[in-house]
């Protein structure tokens, strides 16, 4: 039955040196196999797009396989079975997994999540209720500590990890600074998600308006972004501070090291003589901690203690635009797309 049908997918079609550009990738048809005993057919509803999936485009790869060229583009989706020959997936089942970007999928079952829609709307698990907030919520617990009276500062704190990140560290007690890109960004910040305080990093005058909304120090910082927000917020942190590093997405393009004087040597005797934890991180590092991550957040979700937002795109073809802006900030929200209806 499936070997008539066809999906389209985006491949990477050059690998980019520096920023990606639109002509690394190409959309392309490629024929479905028939299926066999224990597989189905997947087709795609909501495909999630996030900065890690800059190192699968490197030849060097990243702390995930890279993706070959002439190959589809991985990422996390959401998607509904629509034929079956696996004993515990159903036509209509709706599932999450690691896949690829394209319109129909086989897959043998491995890795993949029956979405239970009466929790939250099927797309948060992409989101809220998925990696981005499974790495908010164990970054945070596990290396930031936020303890009662603290103050919290959240770099991208409008994306999908930042803006979860404040939230939890509001529930426990923290002052909450986060740092976003632009007017609309940072209202949204402090009049939907509740952060104390929010900072534009476009504007010129971050560094003295991130120690004036710190007087007494920064306890915990966590960051998404690197370049000048950190270089903002170096000066202003306490000892015994936590820095859990989630992302760098403003050097995930450098071909080369950052111009300016090297500041490995004060970084690093700032480590030493304030003692400060440093934890680069990976989302499965703490997977024993999943189902403790699905319990606490869908019962906040459920519980109007946290919120969160989507930007959506219509269509597959639209995807590599879409992640070329997200390395640019220009996404509001989880950045997914509706790839079908």
């Amino acid at each position: 039955m499936t070997s008539s049908r066809i999906a389209e997918q985006i491949v990477l079609a050059s690998r980019p040196r520096g920023e990606p550009r639109p002509e690394n990738f190409k959309m392309q048809q490629t024929p479905l196999p028939t299926l066999q005993p224990g597989q189905v057919l997947l087709q795609t509803l909501w495909l999630s797009l996030d900065p890690y999936m800059r190192g699968h485009m490197d030849d060097g790869g990243s702390y995930s396989p890279r993706v070959q060229l002439g190959e589809a583009m991985k990422g996390d989706t959401v998607s509904r079975v629509v034929e079956s020959r696996h004993a515990d997936l159903k036509v209509g089942d709706i599932v999450d997994g690691y896949n690829f970007w394209e319109t129909f999928t086989v897959s043998n079952g491995t890795g993949l999540r029956k979405v239970d829609p009466d929790v939250a709307p099927i797309s948060a698990a992409l989101g809220v209720l998925g990696m981005p907030g499974q790495t908010a919520y164990t970054g945070l617990l596990n290396i930031g500590r936020p303890k009662e009276g603290e103050t919290l500062v959240v770099a991208a704190a409008s994306g999908p990890v930042g803006s979860l990140v404040g939230q939890i560290g509001k529930l426990h007690g923290c002052r909450v600074v986060g740092v976003a890109g632009g007017a609309e960004k940072c209202r949204y910040v402090t009049e939907e998600l509740g952060f104390d305080i929010a900072l534009d990093h476009l504007d010129t005058s971050l560094p003295e308006q991130l120690r004036c909304a710190c007087p007494d120090g920064i306890d915990i910082y966590f960051e998404n972004v690197g370049g000048h927000v950190w270089n903002a917020v170096f000066p202003l942190l306490n000892d015994f501070a936590r820095i859990p590093v989630c992302g760098l997405v403003a050097h995930y393009s450098d071909v080369g090291p950052p111009d300016g004087p090297d500041r490995l040597v004060a970084f690093m005797r700032a480590v030493l003589t304030k003692r400060w934890t440093v934890q680069g991180f990976i989302v499965s590092d703490f997977d024993p901690q999943i189902e403790d991550f699905r319990r606490d957040v869908s019962a906040w979700l459920q519980a109007g203690k946290i919120k969160y937002r989507d930007d959506i795109v219509e269509g597959l073809a639209n995807a590599p635009m879409a992640f070329i802006g997200l390395l640019k900030g220009r996404n509001f929200g989880k950045l997914l797309v509706r790839v079908s209806q």
